[in-house]
C-alpha cells in the first residue's frame, strides 16, 4: 500500500506524464508536425460534463485494453502475476500489483488521451479518484454486483471471477477484464458470473511456487524465463 499507493503513483503520474509527454512532443516536432494537429477537440469547447464524460470512456476503454495484454502477453503476464497472488479478496488486494503496471497503463494509454482533448490536471484527479474508489470495492469481498447497474459499472461480485484460479474451460487468459466500467466485458463477451463466487479459490496455475515476500515479488518478472 505504501510503496504502490503514494510512492510509485506519485513519481508515475507525475514523472512519467511528463516524459512521455516531451518524447511524443519531440518526434511530432523532428517531422514539423505539433499535438494540435492530431487533437480530434478541445475538453474547454465542451460542456463540462460531457469533456468529463468523454475522457473517462475513453480512458477506461484504454485501461480495459490494456487489462487485456498483461493477461495475453507472456511477459507482461509476469508482471501481472503480482496481482492475481492475493489468495483473499478485501480492498488492499487493489493496491497489490508489480511497479511496471502503471508504467504499462500510463504509457498506452497517453496517446489516445492527448489526441482526444486537451483534459487539465482537476479533470484527471476527478477520474483518477473515481476509478480509484470503484477499484476498492470491487476487490471487496462483498457479493454486491449493484443491481441493474452491473452492466455499467465493474463490481465485487464480477470481478472476484477474473481473480478465480481455475477459468471456465470456453476461455484462455481470463475473464471480466474491467476496471472500472463493466459494459466493455458484456459488449466483447469476456464476462463470466455463474455465482456469487464469494467462497472460490483465487490465484493462478501454479501460483504455489510464486514468492511471498514483498522483494521477491517485484524482481519475479526480470528473473523469470516465459
Amino acid at each position: 500500500m505504501f510503496f504502490n499507493f503514494f510512492l510509485l503513483n506519485l513519481i508515475v503520474l507525475i514523472a512519467l506524464s511528463n516524459t512521455a509527454a516531451e518524447f511524443f512532443n519531440d518526434i511530432l516536432g523532428a517531422i514539423g508536425l505539433s499535438l494540435s494537429n492530431f487533437q480530434l477537440f478541445d475538453s474547454n469547447d465542451l460542456p463540462k460534463w460531457l469533456g468529463l464524460l468523454i475522457f473517462f470512456l475513453v480512458n477506461d476503454f484504454v485501461q480495459w485494453n490494456t487489462h487485456r495484454l498483461l493477461h495475453r502477453i507472456p511477459w507482461l503476464w509476469n508482471f501481472h502475476k503480482v496481482h492475481h497472488s492475493v489468495k483473499e479478496m478485501g480492498f488492499a488486494a487493489h493496491l497489490r500489483y508489480h511497479w511496471m503496471e502503471p508504467v504499462v497503463y500510463n504509457s498506452i494509454r497517453y496517446i489516445p488521451l492527448a489526441i482526444i482533448a486537451n483534459y487539465s490536471a482537476q479533470d484527471v484527479a476527478i477520474v483518477y479518484f473515481f476509478a480509484i474508489a470503484i477499484g476498492h470495492l470491487n476487490h471487496a469481498n462483498l457479493g454486491w454486483d449493484y443491481g441493474i447497474f452491473k452492466y455499467i459499472f465493474n463490481n465485487p461480485k464480477m470481478h472476484i471471477w477474473h481473480h478465480a484460479k481455475e477459468l471456465p474451460k470456453h476461455v484462455r487468459f481470463g475473464v471480466n477484464y474491467g476496471l472500472t466500467l463493466s459494459i466493455w466485458d458484456y459488449i466483447f463477451k469476456t464476462d463470466y458470473v455463474p455465482h456469487s463466487g464469494r467462497d472460490i479459490e483465487l490465484g493462478f496455475k501454479g501460483d504455489e511456487q510464486f514468492p511471498k515476500d514483498f522483494l521477491q515479488q517485484e524482481l519475479y518478472p526480470l528473473k523469470t524465463k516465459n
